[in-house]
């Protein structure tokens, strides 16, 4: 994922606080701005914690109802991009949880259902189908190890290397330290490259 620009993230932030305002003055539209512009990549991201893409459009589309909800405690000087995604993300979790509290009562059902093209992946155009295809099985392969990470682990990833976010940004996202995030960006990367290189992922506990 390229790099955003700073002088972009300042246009992007601004453009935020415009919509914000119209809909916290009473105009619901401005809210599917909103929506439109960062549907696609909450999605992403939730889908990358769950592997199920019934789930995690649920989870998309939960995300955006409680954030409208709440607009009201939200400062207009934060990210709202920021705050959207920490919301995402502890939906995310906390389905993953009781996902993992069924199965501990005995139910018998799939964590993750496979799907064939991902949702996530985006092949470049200009490659060749075996190209192409090389890349999707990568990225399939990619995204099946990474179910063995932890859920903190796994979050880290996605917002570093899909989203292409910042140590503080990560931080901010996380309400963790900076450090914090480094240490688990360390040990996530160490413990994929293992899931990796085994090829054949298997859930570890921390």
């Amino acid at each position: 994922m390229s790099a955003i620009s700073a002088q972009d993230r300042v246009a992007s932030r601004e453009e935020d606080v415009e919509m914000l305002r119209a809909v916290l003055q009473g105009d619901g539209t401005a809210y599917r701005g909103l929506v439109e512009k960062y549907q696609n990549r909450v999605y992403s991201m939730v889908y990358g914690m769950l592997r199920n893409r019934e789930d995690a459009r649920d989870v998309t589309q939960e995300a955006f109802v409680k954030a409208y909800r709440n607009l009201e405690s939200f400062r207009l000087e934060a990210s709202f991009y920021t705050w959207l995604y920490r919301i995402a993300m502890n939906l995310a979790i906390d389905l993953t949880r009781k996902r993992k509290r069924r199965e501990n009562a005995g139910f018998d059902e799939e964590i993750a259902t496979r799907d064939e093209d991902g949702g996530i992946a985006e092949v470049h155009q200009s490659d060749s189908p075996s190209r192409a295809l090389e890349r999707k099985q990568l990225f399939q392969q990619i995204m099946t190890a990474m179910e063995g990470l932890p859920d903190d682990q796994r979050q880290v990833i996605l917002l570093r290397e899909m989203e292409g976010l910042s140590y503080k940004e990560i931080a901010e996202v996380m309400e963790i330290p900076e450090g914090t995030v480094m240490s688990r960006l360390f040990y996530a990367r160490k413990k994929l490259q293992k899931l990796l290189s085994d090829d054949g992922p298997t859930t570890q506990s921390e």
